[in-house]
């Protein structure tokens, strides 16, 4: 069945068992659609669809942790939602993975084991301050506003319906990001220490997202080579540091290896916590 039919076919069935992640309405394909759809993707697909769900998934879940911790109330609810869009982002790429491994979105969320995670580093570091939190969003956003913008072309019709989606929120936290680093980049002293720390702290993480692996270099007209947007990448966050009165750090770049499931020391501990109780009470529902 083609995607474009799923929406009258399975009406009841969406509304029925969307979750609170379901936040487009119309056309736009669902987690739902895509488990009952059933178009099982090679091997090779569902790599990559895992190593985009990864880097959502993990962002997601740093990104909860400012619920109720936000520096004001309006941004309280903005980073609330972001991470629910990164997590749908998540929720509908897992799902077309696990598609391969008769696997569904929960099994691959919470009953993988750290080196099974294939993240980048970047998503994986502490919320931190302010900050640094609007800087790895800065350059998260950026990065994957790109790649979705060109996803959408993809031979793979389910990756290409996904990030139509997905590019669309995308843009809204890249213009979010942008407005905050401006704001803390021309606020006061303090606030521009703060960023210039932000970046320090988050650069050396930079060139692993531009890396091609091997899933990206042999799925040829499915994939993104992450190289290919290096250079708008580039452009378009110079340009927004000079608008902030920041300058790129020159530090090092981290020997980073996350999508092949070598990770920073903080991988785990957030596992730890995101799986726990789905391993304490295997089967649960509610």
């Amino acid at each position: 069945m083609k995607h474009e039919e799923l929406d009258e076919a399975l009406d009841s069935f969406g509304d029925a068992l969307a979750s609170a992640t379901r936040v487009t309405p119309g056309n736009a394909l669902r987690p739902e659609d895509i488990a009952v759809d059933g178009v099982k993707p090679s091997e090779e697909v569902a790599q990559y669809a895992l190593t985009l769900g990864d880097d959502a998934l993990i962002l997601a879940q740093r990104m909860s942790h400012w619920i109720s911790r936000a520096p004001e109330l309006e941004e309280d609810v903005a980073l609330g939602n972001i991470a629910l869009d990164v997590l749908g982002h998540a929720r509908s790429f897992l799902t077309y993975a696990g598609l391969a491994w008769d696997k569904t979105e929960d099994d691959l969320a919470y009953w993988r084991e750290e080196e099974e995670f294939t993240s980048l580093w970047i998503v994986e570091q502490p919320n931190g301050h302010f900050g640094v939190t609007i800087i790895r969003q800065l350059i998260v956003s950026i990065f994957q506003n790109l790649l979705y913008k060109q996803l959408t072309e993809s031979k793979d019709e389910t990756l290409a319906a996904i990030s139509a989606k997905a590019v669309k929120e995308a843009d809204y936290h890249r213009d979010h990001a942008i407005q905050w680093t401006i704001r803390l980049g021309q606020g006061t002293e303090e606030s521009a220490a703060k960023m210039r720390h932000a970046l320090e702290i988050l650069w050396p993480y930079v060139d692993e997202m531009f890396r091609d692996e091997e899933v990206h270099q042999n799925l040829e007209g499915i994939a993104v080579l992450p190289s290919t947007l290096r250079s708008a990448w580039e452009e378009e966050i110079t340009a927004v540091l000079d608008a902030a009165g920041l300058e790129i750090p020159s530090t090092g770049q981290a020997m980073a290896y996350g999508r092949r499931g070598e990770h920073s020391e903080h991988l785990g501990y957030l596992l730890a916590e995101m799986q726990v109780l789905a391993r304490k009470h295997p089967g649960a529902s509610w």
